[in-house]
């Protein structure tokens, strides 16, 4: 009686003992299991170790053998199995927000496997562009693919998913493709509420999201300012009469101060109007978020916007001053009242450093009492500095002017938390019993 001998060396013998007087030969990937197998035999170590996997199962016995699968069969199987191992690994990363793993989410997307050369690929295909963990999944899914024992290289393609309409039976063709609409407001003017807007959008847009930003500030239009467009003027498209927005570095703009009249010297009803027209009639395509730069107050023009368009979420600028607070509150019962979800408050101008301590010169507590009384999520400071405020001045943003900066890395975690909140806050309908 002869025994399987499995030595791990160049050579690896396969002996099958079927019966004293005859030996029947049985093939693994065309290979006899009676006739000496290196490891040349087979296109690779992988090859290998699946028929050696192959083998184990096929129960070999001193009985009759199983019958040999053929060439395809086998590496149709393989490959079957090689998707199952990926997939496996990467059921291993769950999902913060959803609370289960990324494969039952339904974000791999694409995946593609090469046995013989032992390359993998695949995209996960995130709710939004903004997603706070969309490192922390690309390196994880590289990781745990990487430990499977036959994977020499891998390829993991980071993308979100497209642009939806919100309520396209409900809204005017130029807001249909557009995912999320975030209104900046403060309620109470010289906060800062511009500055925190501008900077939010190119946050936003530098991680792979597409953004718009509408100055709905007639009065007072801040965004000529704050940024630097090439083509400073809005421009109209006479077939189809709709606005086509100016851009500054990929981000599409529209104000009223882009429209060459300045600032607007008219009636309430008429600036309602022009707010409408200059929201609904621009050509703004897909894009992921659309920031609204709120002006200050709670009358016609908020109600407007907020009768036009669903709004996803607000945020709130605030100072620590106990005067800004109350006008503050005000805005967050209007938002409320409206069923639209406040996600964070930002304290502005809150503190700043020197000799190695930290001064509060307007004391401290205002955005802490509006996200304790109201119940809103997050709550980010932003200190006083001189380049934020020249920067809204020369037309670079700070988070473009200055991207490692303190305000940067602030200003990137409020816009990664914001959109990861988001994600989870379908956008509210307009209940237009409250306006």
């Amino acid at each position: 009686m002869q025994l399987l001998h499995a030595p791990f060396s160049s050579t690896l013998a396969l002996h099958c003992s079927i019966s004293q007087s005859k030996e029947r030969p049985v093939h693994v990937a065309g290979k006899s299991l009676l006739e000496p197998v290196t490891a040349t035999s087979f296109s690779s170590k992988r090859h290998l170790r699946r028929a050696w996997d192959w083998y184990k199962d096929s129960g070999c016995s001193s009985v009759t053998p199983k019958a040999a699968p053929s060439q395809a069969a086998v590496s149709e199987v393989a490959s079957g199995i090689a998707e199952t191992d990926v997939l496996k690994a990467l059921s291993q990363i769950i999902d913060p927000d959803f609370g289960t793993d990324i494969v039952s989410c339904g974000f791999v997307k694409d995946l593609k496997v090469s046995e013989a050369s032992g390359e993998v690929s695949f995209r996960l295909e995130l709710t939004t562009p903004a997603c706070p963990v969309k490192d922390m999944f690309e390196k994880k899914a590289h990781e745990v693919v990487t430990a499977l024992p036959w994977v020499e290289t891998v390829k993991v393609t980071m993308s979100a998913q497209p642009a939806r309409p919100v309520f396209a039976g409900q809204l005017p063709a130029g807001l249909q493709t557009i995912s999320n609409v975030v209104a900046v407001s403060s309620c109470k003017g010289g906060v800062g509420k511009s500055t925190v807007a501008v900077n939010l959008a190119y946050t936003l847009a530098g991680m792979g999201a597409r953004v718009g930003i509408f100055d709905a500030d007639v009065y007072g239009p801040s965004l000529p300012t704050m940024v630097s467009p090439e083509n400073r003027l809005l421009e109209m498209n006479p077939e189809k009469r709709t606005i086509i927005p100016t851009e500054y570095m990929g981000i599409k703009l529209v104000s009223f101060g882009f429209a060459g009249q300045g600032r607007a010297i008219m009636r309430g009803p008429m600036v309602s109007g022009v707010i409408d027209q200059l929201l609904t009639t621009t050509e703004w395509g897909e894009l992921d978020y659309l920031v609204i730069d709120m002006p200050p107050g709670t009358g016609d023009i908020q109600l407007t916007l907020c009768q036009v368009v669903p709004l996803t979420a607000a945020v709130i600028v605030t100072t620590p001053q106990k005067l800004a607070f109350i006008d503050v509150a005000k805005g967050v019962r209007m938002f409320s009242k409206l069923k639209v979800p406040c996600v964070a408050v930002v304290e502005n101008m809150c503190h700043f450093d020197a000799d190695g301590k930290r001064y509060y010169p307007f004391g401290r507590g205002s955005g802490s009492q509006v996200v304790q009384e109201f119940g809103i999520p997050h709550l980010f400071e932003l200190p006083i500095r001189p380049t934020l405020s020249a920067s809204g001045d020369s037309g670079v943003p700070e988070v473009v002017a200055d991207p490692q900066g303190e305000v940067a890395k602030s200003i990137s975690r409020f816009g990664c938390l914001c959109g990861a909140t988001m994600c989870q806050n379908p956008p509210t309908s307009v209940n237009s019993s409250h306006l």
